[in-house]
């Protein structure tokens, strides 16, 4: 075996130590590693961020909340805190570190992690027994989402949710906020300094005159 074989051999079990070492934030840190075009930021959000973009969401009526891109979970314990007894929280992603981290570390019946792409939003939410979600929470990078997977996100989001239910994006440029605006016609905004790096937020209402 040659010195470059060597170091290949080397290097994940390396990556596991320094994930295991640094705790959550080795986690992130290696699932940007793995998959920069998944993953918005190289550190978590701020819960300047967290308390911002949660707020707006009427939390007595909300019995599904969904998340995409969850991380190493920087989103899920507040939402579960903020559930009612007998509401429930599902998180999708497509990296297998992060869905076995939060497996392992979140213990609340309540709490569904799933390994899979948000475009099946849809099926996943009805192989958990809803109809439809309260509410959908996604940090995804949607500039970086391969071509016209950022489309039929928003378009199943769009179905999936409730009336009088909302799409709720934080990232760093307006890309979500536009996308988002295609499906949504009422779309709030905002804006947090207070993050790593600043970052723009919008809520996307299902408002009940639609399609009526």
């Amino acid at each position: 075996m040659n010195g470059n074989e060597l170091a290949q051999e080397r290097r994940p079990g390396l990556r596991k130590r320094i994930s295991r070492a640094l705790g959550p934030a080795g986690v992130f840190f290696r699932g940007f590693l793995e998959e920069p075009r998944m993953v918005g930021s190289i550190i978590p959000s701020s819960g300047v961020t967290i308390d911002a973009m949660l707020a707006p969401v009427d939390w007595e009526r909300c019995k599904l909340f969904v998340e995409y891109g969850p991380g190493v979970g920087t989103f899920c314990q507040p939402v579960l805190d903020r559930l009612p007894r007998d509401g429930e929280l599902l998180v999708i992603d497509t990296n297998p570190l992060f869905i076995d981290y939060l497996k392992r570390t979140i213990r609340d019946s309540r709490f569904h992690a799933v390994l899979g792409s948000a475009e099946d939003v849809e099926a996943i939410v009805r192989s958990i027994g809803h109809d439809h979600a309260d509410f959908v929470l996604s940090g995804l990078p949607f500039s970086t989402l391969p071509a016209g997977v950022g489309n039929n996100i928003a378009a199943a989001t769009h179905r999936i949710i409730r009336e009088g239910g909302a799409f709720l994006t934080y990232q760093f440029k307006g890309v979500a906020r536009d996308l988002t605006a295609r499906y949504f016609p009422r779309v709030d905004t905002g804006f947090v300094w207070l993050n790593i790096p600043p970052c723009v937020l919008a809520w996307g209402w299902k408002e009940s005159a639609e399609g009526a």
